[in-house]
Order: C-alpha cells, then sequence, then structure tokens
C-alpha cells in the first residue's frame, strides 16, 4: 500500500496532462495509473501505422456494442491501452470545437467552460506549426502540424469544396464558418505526437511523479461519502493505493462511468442487478452517451491516383516503409484523413453541422480486431458526420468481474433531428464528389453504391455498414443539477475526493475530433483541482 497527493487513473490526453500539470510542484505527489503497457511499440510513432494498431488487441481496448439496425450488426469500440491512451492509437486530426459549442456548454449551467475560458488552454498546450496568432499557441508542449501536397488529388478536392462555396483555409481551426483545408494534425517531422509524447515524457523523471503501467484498476475505494484511493491488479497480484488529496479518474467515456459503477456509484438497479452494493445512487452514470454515425463513401478513380497502388500491396507497402524511413515523408507521414471540410447540410443555419474527412485511398471492408486494409485499385474515401447529435445511448456493466463485457447501448439516429442531418450529410459527400474538378478524376461510386439513394436507404446504410466516430461523450456528464454526475468543477456529486477529467463529462458533443478537447478540458481541469488544493 503507497499514498499519493493524487491518483490518476489512466493515461490518455486527460491523464497524461494532470500528470504534467499536477506534478510541477515538487512537493506534491502524483501517481499515474495506465491498464496498457508503455508505449513502445514502434508503429505509434508513424502516423499511419495506427491501422495496424487499431485491431491488436495488446495495444488496444476492443469494446463490442449492442447489434444495431436492420442487419443486427454488432460494432467494435476500439480505445487506445498504452501510455498516451486514444492519441497513440487514433487519426491524430487536430480539432478544438467551435465557440458556439463550448459557450453552449457554460450556459447549460457550467460557469468556467465557455470559449474565453477554454482558449487560453488551448493556446497553453499548442506548438502549431503555423505559429502563434490570437487563436493559436506556439511554443506548448503539443506539437500539430498540416502536410500539404502529399497527393495531386487532394488539391481537386479542395477546388471542388469551394466550388461548393467552402472556404479554403491553412488552419481549420481558426474559424467556425464552412471551410476545407489540410488536416491540423498531431504530428510533427513525420511522427506522431501522443499525450505521452507532448505531456508525460518530458517530465515523467520528476521524483514525485509515479507512472505505473500495465496496472488495472477494479474500483474506487471509498471511506464513508470519501473517495481514498483504488484497489487493481498489477501482473496478477492485487495493489492499493490511497490518495491524500483525490482521486481523479481519467478512463474515458467508456473507461471511467464502468470503473464508478464497479465502485457502487451508479444507477442502483443495475448494481444491484449485478451483485453490487450501491454506495451512491447515481442513475447518470453510463447515461446521456453521444457517438457521431459515420458513413463512408468511395469511389474508383478513372486514373492512377492516390494511395492504393503503393498502401494496398506488399511491394508497395515495402516502398513506402524505405521512403518514410530515409525522409520521415511520404504516405505514412500523413494522418488517417488528409483533408478535412465543415459544412452545413442546408441554408439558414448559423454554423456548420457536419464534417467531412477526406483521403486519396479506398478500403477493403473493415472487420472487428483486424488490421485496415486498402483495396489494391485506385480509389478514394469520405467520410462524413453529423457534428452534434442530439440521440443517447447508455453504458452499463454486465457483471461484478471487472473483466466483463459492458452492455453498450450507442442508440444511433433516435431523433428526428439526427435522421435528418445524417441525411444531409451524406448527400453532401456525394456533391462534393460530383464537384469539378473532382468529378473527372473518378470512374464510379462503389460504396454503399448508386442504389443507396432514398432517405430510408441512406439511413439503413449507416446503420448497416456504418462505423462510430470513436467520439464517445456524455456518460459522466457535467452540470448544474443534482442528477448531474459531476459539477463544473468535475467533482463527482456524493463523492468526495473524487473528480473525472475525461470525455466522459461533456453533456454535449464539440465540433470534430476529440483529442483536442481533452487535452484542453484537462489542462483546464489542472487549474481547478490546483486551485481548491
Amino acid at each position: 500500500m503507497t499514498m499519493y497527493d493524487y491518483v490518476i487513473v489512466g493515461a490518455g490526453p486527460g491523464g497524461c496532462v494532470l500528470a504534467h500539470r499536477l506534478s510541477a510542484d515538487p512537493g506534491t505527489t502524483v501517481l499515474l495509473i495506465e491498464a496498457g503497457a508503455a508505449d513502445t511499440n514502434p508503429l505509434i510513432a508513424v502516423p499511419r501505422g495506427f491501422g495496424q494498431l487499431i485491431g491488436d488487441p495488446s495495444i488496444t481496448w476492443q469494446f463490442p456494442t449492442r447489434p444495431i439496425g436492420p442487419a443486427q450488426r454488432v460494432e467494435t469500440w476500439v480505445r487506445g491501452r498504452t501510455l498516451g491512451g486514444s492519441s497513440s492509437v487514433n487519426g491524430m486530426i487536430y480539432n478544438r470545437g467551435s465557440r458556439a459549442d463550448w459557450d453552449a456548454l457554460e450556459q447549460r449551467g457550467n460557469p468556467g467552460w465557455g470559449w474565453d475560458d477554454l482558449l487560453p488552454a488551448f493556446r497553453a498546450i499548442e506548438d502549431n506549426s503555423l505559429g502563434a496568432s490570437a487563436v493559436r499557441g506556439a511554443g506548448g508542449p503539443l506539437q500539430v502540424s498540416t502536410t500539404t501536397g502529399t497527393d495531386p488529388l487532394l488539391e481537386d478536392v479542395i477546388a471542388a469544396g469551394t466550388g461548393l462555396g467552402w472556404r479554403r483555409v491553412a488552419d481549420l481551426n481558426e474559424t467556425d464558418d464552412e471551410r476545407i483545408g489540410y488536416a491540423m494534425a498531431t504530428i510533427r517531422d513525420g511522427r506522431r505526437v501522443s499525450a505521452a509524447d507532448a505531456f508525460l515524457h518530458p517530465v515523467e523523471h520528476r521524483p514525485n511523479l509515479t507512472v505505473a503501467p500495465d496496472t488495472t484498476v477494479d474500483r474506487v475505494l471509498l471511506r464513508g461519502d470519501r473517495a481514498v484511493g483504488v484497489l487493481g491488479r498489477h501482473r496478477g497480484q492485487v495493489i492499493e493505493h490511497l490518495a491524500g488529496r483525490e482521486v481523479i479518474l481519467a478512463a474515458g467515456a467508456l473507461g471511467t462511468p464502468k470503473l464508478l459503477q464497479l465502485s457502487g456509484i451508479g444507477p442502483a438497479e443495475v448494481l444491484r442487478a449485478v451483485g453490487l452494493g450501491v454506495a451512491v445512487d447515481r442513475p447518470a452514470v453510463g447515461a446521456r452517451l453521444h457517438e457521431h454515425l459515420v458513413w463512408s463513401l468511395q469511389v474508383r478513380l478513372a486514373e492512377d491516383l492516390g494511395y492504393n497502388r503503393l498502401l494496398g500491396t506488399e511491394a508497395g507497402r515495402r516502398e513506402s516503409a524505405a521512403e518514410y524511413e530515409a525522409t520521415r515523408r511520404g504516405p505514412l507521414a500523413a494522418p488517417g484523413f488528409d483533408l478535412v471540410a465543415f459544412l452545413k447540410t442546408r441554408a439558414g443555419l448559423d454554423r456548420p453541422d457536419a464534417q467531412l474527412q477526406i483521403a486519396p485511398f479506398s478500403m477493403a471492408p473493415l472487420e472487428p480486431g483486424q488490421a485496415l486494409r486498402l483495396e489494391t485499385e485506385p480509389g478514394m474515401l469520405c467520410i462524413g458526420y453529423l457534428l452534434r447529435p442530439d440521440s443517447e445511448g447508455s453504458l452499463r456493466l454486465t457483471s461484478a468481474d471487472p473483466d466483463a463485457p459492458l452492455d453498450i447501448d450507442p442508440n444511433y439516429l433516435a431523433t428526428d433531428h439526427d435522421r435528418t442531418v445524417a441525411v444531409g450529410v451524406f448527400r453532401a459527400m456525394r456533391r462534393l464528389f460530383a464537384a469539378e474538378p473532382l468529378a473527372q478524376r473518378i470512374g464510379h461510386e462503389t460504396v454503399p453504391g448508386p442504389a443507396v439513394d432514398t432517405d430510408d436507404a441512406i439511413i439503413g446504410a449507416g446503420l448497416d455498414h456504418g462505423t462510430c466516430g470513436y467520439h464517445a461523450v456524455g456518460t459522466c456528464a457535467m452540470g448544474p443539477d443534482d442528477d448531474d454526475v459531476v459539477d463544473a468543477r468535475l467533482r463527482v456529486r456524493g463523492v468526495a475526493g473524487l473528480r473525472v477529467v475525461d470525455a466522459s463529462v461533456l453533456p454535449i458533443m464539440v465540433s470534430g475530433n476529440l483529442n483536442g478537447p481533452v487535452s484542453a478540458l484537462a489542462w483546464r481541469a489542472a487549474d481547478l483541482i490546483l486551485a481548491d488544493a
């Protein structure tokens, strides 16, 4: 048994940022616990190595969902299981959410979480290759950059987008209007910059910071109504670590509500059903889940362009690997998607409600637990999703055994709003591919195919063949009411000394990918924790 001031569970973006900030005071002791191993897999550093990583259960969690849609398809939600968490295995797209998203969070009764509060955090964490500005940071720990000129096809995509009225920008995070440009990504000099690279490894030598990989936390230890530590396992041995000040959960929108429920904090009927005692009846733990459902549109190209010839064959992969090793450039140095667009699905909206991501390759059918595979014939892929779904899913325990699978219900497209916007997103993807000069490069649509044309068929294609965005939020959402899991200072209601700092606290989606928002959220949370110390 050991004692620390702060025990942080989860070494993803939230946990790494907190370890960085809270251990800056040499008089404060910090323990950072990660269920996965150290981030020594060489593919982590290779940006397009993520395609091999996301199917590897040694470095990722694989969470199956309830059957979805008419086809009763079981989806697999992947999360990082190594230092850096999902930032070590994701597609590296760096977005921040719009001003209106963060202001809406504050307007829901969460003071201190508006855009004016978060912008300083974003600027503090960023080392943007475009340099500092009123809305960008430079010199911070998290290096971000854009990549241009990787394939001539991409310039045609941008030209097609501008023809539809989307403004070309160098920095997709600089404005909140309709726009298209090369993705901002957590990449620098051809190498992935994970949360562990940015925030943890530069400070892990601090004598007051202890990093404990290969350690699974099974529950939070409670003494009365106070969290006093955690109980878990390290390589088969039971471990117990105590927290003098706080236990901070940063295990993500899936891991954190699971851990709270295992600790007796959650819906009483769920806990009793699996034989657990109820410490705090909190029905919203695991509820209010929001996730992006992603549509894919793939085409066969009329010319030999794109990456398929290289990355879809063994000989091509060897060639690309040799180029990457020699120069840190080429297709392997790019993020998961080269281009990003934010757009409005219909006229009259005050801001974009859809996001597209485009890459000059096309994928073979995705198989759960397997690496991503590309087609060998030239192709192109666009994925799209509505930015702010209001359908609510849920997550709950199926057993008191910490290793048992979860019951995850995505509940996609449960509202008229989500179905209407989803159809608009898909039709916008088709408009992009039909616009010149891109249209002349395209032979025909291969996925889902021209037969998918009615609104019902489009919705069915998403439910039967879409994927999650890996952007779940809301399962421990913050808010001002007694039934909200955490308050505006991210403290768990009903339990002293227990805080949550990850995507689960967001009651609404912030527009785009979550790595950047969670990093800034944790930076802001560190200010609150230090002020409460």
